[in-house]
C-alpha cells in the first residue's frame, strides 16, 4: 500500500463523540489516511492557532464534521479557513444522519465511508 494519507479532522467541541466515532470507524477498515487528533481543551489562543496551522500544513487534507454546532464554533470555522489559507481541500460531512447544517464555502456529503475514501484517494 502506498504511503497513508495525513487528515486534520475540523469539528465543533460538542460534535467530539462523532469525531471518535470517526476515528473508530477509520481503525476498523483498511483505510489510507492517518488520524490526527488535534482536539483542544484549552481555549483557544495564538500558540494553539499555531499548532493548528503546522498540522494543517502536514495534513494531505482537512475533513470537517459538519452540524448546526459548526455555526458557532469559531475553532472550527477557523480551522477551515486555515485550511483553505494552506491551499488544502476541505471535504465537509455531516454528522448527524437528521441534521443538514449547510456551512457555506464547505461542500458537505453523507457521512459514507466510499465518500471518505474517495475524498481521500483523490488528494
Amino acid at each position: 500500500m502506498a504511503d497513508k494519507k495525513v487528515i486534520f479532522v475540523a469539528f465543533a467541541i460538542e460534535d467530539e463523540r462523532q469525531r471518535d466515532f470517526l476515528k473508530g470507524q477509520s481503525l476498523h477498515t483498511n483505510s489510507s489516511f492517518e488520524y490526527i487528533d488535534m482536539s483542544v481543551k484549552e481555549p483557544y489562543d495564538s500558540n494553539w492557532k499555531d499548532r493548528v496551522r503546522t498540522r494543517i500544513r502536514r495534513s494531505d487534507g482537512v475533513i470537517a464534521l459538519v452540524s448546526k454546532n459548526s455555526l458557532n464554533s469559531s475553532g472550527q470555522k477557523w480551522e477551515i479557513e486555515c485550511a483553505r489559507e494552506e491551499k488544502k481541500r476541505v471535504l465537509g460531512i455531516w454528522a448527524y444522519k437528521d441534521d443538514r447544517t449547510n456551512l457555506v464555502g464547505v461542500n458537505t456529503v453523507v457521512w459514507t465511508w466510499p465518500a471518505i475514501e474517495k475524498f481521500i484517494d483523490n488528494l
